[in-house]
């Protein structure tokens, strides 16, 4: 099982960039696939990036070319670049595997218009 702590959140104008970051322990990380979930107010939980242990990235529709997730497996790792942030980005993001296991805390993200 992996345990994850999330940070790099914070309050940002619209347009503006952000880097979290997601320090994992436990079981073997770099074997697993792992993801940037966000959860908005009154909103289910989406699955907004992920990355597979062999390096390959999927993005929602709504953070291409915005979003880029990339990890360190050296550091046990797991980056989310967001660029171009926009009010409804505006979430607490987790990380997790694809599974997904048990959550952490999360980070917010709050973008102002």
């Amino acid at each position: 099982q992996v345990q994850l702590v999330e940070s790099g959140g914070g309050l940002v104008q619209a347009g503006g960039s952000l880097r979290l970051s997601c320090a994992a322990s436990g079981r073997i990380f770099s074997i697993n696939d792992m993801g940037w979930y966000r959860q908005a107010p009154g909103k289910q939980r989406e699955l907004v990036a992920y990355i597979t242990s062999g390096g390959s990235t999927n993005y929602v529709d709504s953070v291409k070319g915005r979003f880029t997730i990339s990890r360190d497996n050296t550091k046990n790792t797991v980056y989310l670049q967001m660029n171009s942030l926009k009010p409804e980005d505006t979430a607490v993001y987790y990380c997790n595997t694809l599974g997904p296991g048990p959550w952490g805390q999360g980070t917010q993200v709050t973008v102002s218009s």
